[in-house]
């Protein structure tokens, strides 16, 4: 019979990787209260399926307006299918919270790049494709989010193990992204902890954006997310051409899904001084995707 303080170096490396997690996640928290005191809004993130991609750093850095935060070499993208839900302002509670109602449960597929600014690691959105056609104007506007209104089904069934989506868009042609998920099930936090690269391209705590040339910075806590392992599998994914080309040239290399994290912090937004551009024909290629209508 196995002694119960037997050394177990894989349930050693796997709290170690979930304390890892934590610890990035209470950072992030002190470091958003030093910067902006207090949140602007809470939103809740439910239902949530990352798709990871690999792609030579070359192949993607033209349609990111700045410089790409690189993981052993490689540059990211991931594709994040969530359901946000009880968006509200962070102060007054239900007064403050009655105008925004009708934003309280929204559809979202983000494509998103990881980057760096001025030494600090975050993550750009390349593209947001949401349900609501309300808050699709308001996003450029205020944060400089790259919204897209998009029709979206996510039928996400943790009895089954499963999370399959469709987002698809017409813009002279009907574009599509279908996936199916299957996923592993969660039998304890331990065994499902995050390894270094799924903490890279998971806990993220600031947002990058670029609208009509002026960039962006805001601020997110959570914490740190609960994560099982996914199979993922795409039957079509012609919408993926309307974020720029890089998905010819990228390789799928896993999947992770969560129930979700609630209260999310969310600061205003900040403007950022422009870089020398990183790629000699990148202004003009994000001016041409990022103002589509």
């Amino acid at each position: 019979m196995k002694s119960v303080l037997e050394f177990n170096p894989t349930r050693l490396a796997e709290t170690e990787a979930a304390t890892a997690a934590e610890a990035e996640s209470d950072l992030a928290k002190a470091a958003f209260v030093k910067r902006e005191k207090r949140p602007l809004f809470l939103a809740d993130w439910m239902d949530t399926l990352f798709i990871h991609f690999e792609i030579e750093p070359h192949r993607l850095q033209p349609s990111t307006p700045f410089e790409l935060d690189l993981f052993e070499g490689k540059a990211h993208v991931s594709l994040v299918a969530f359901t946000m839900r009880r968006l509200r302002p962070a102060f007054g509670g239900a007064l403050t919270a009655l105008p925004f109602l009708p934003f309280g449960e929204t559809r979202f597929l983000n494509v998103r790049a990881y980057v760096r600014h001025q030494g600090e690691s975050g993550i750009y959105f390349m593209k947001e494709f949401i349900s609501s056609r309300l808050s699709v104007p308001l996003g450029p506007l205020t944060y400089g989010l790259p919204y897209h209104f998009a029709k979206l089904d996510y039928d996400c069934d943790p009895e089954r193990f499963s999370f399959e989506g469709s987002v698809a868009q017409r813009q002279g042609e009907l574009r599509k992204l279908e996936f199916n998920a299957r996923l592993e099930p969660a039998n304890s936090a331990d065994t499902n902890a995050p390894d270094e690269l799924t903490r890279f391209l998971t806990e993220k705590y600031t947002a990058y954006t670029c609208h009509r040339g002026t960039r962006r910075r805001f601020s997110v806590w959570h914490e740190p997310w609960p994560l099982t392992r996914a199979e993922a599998t795409l039957a079509d994914d012609s919408l993926l051409d309307l974020t720029g080309d890089w998905s010819r040239h990228a390789r799928l290399v896993g999947a992770m899904h969560s129930p979700g994290v609630t209260d999310v912090w969310m600061s205003r937004p900040h403007r950022v001084k422009r870089a020398p551009d990183i790629h000699p024909a990148s202004r003009h290629r994000h001016a041409a995707f990022l103002e589509l209508p």
